[in-house]
């Protein structure tokens, strides 16, 4: 059976990310949000919706937080 993970790259996202993860509930087995430096609650609201939130060091380099989540999924 194949599954979906989700790996979505955050920072400040409070106003939006409740709506874009509900809006993949029950689509994806897995969820990752790679937080890159929130001030906001955007980790407790991920963590809410059963997603793995990893923390990653913003360093200009979109790829690079991308592929901070690749080890984390299933």
């Amino acid at each position: 059976m194949s599954t979906v993970s989700l790996c979505l790259i955050a920072k400040n996202e409070s106003a939006m990310i409740r709506g874009c993860l509900a809006s993949v509930r029950g689509v994806v087995d897995q969820i990752i949000v790679v937080d890159t430096g929130s001030t906001d609650n955007t980790r407790e609201i991920a963590a809410s919706f059963g997603a793995e939130v990893l923390e990653f060091s913003w360093c200009d380099d979109f790829s690079a937080a991308r592929n901070a989540a690749l080890p984390a999924v299933k």
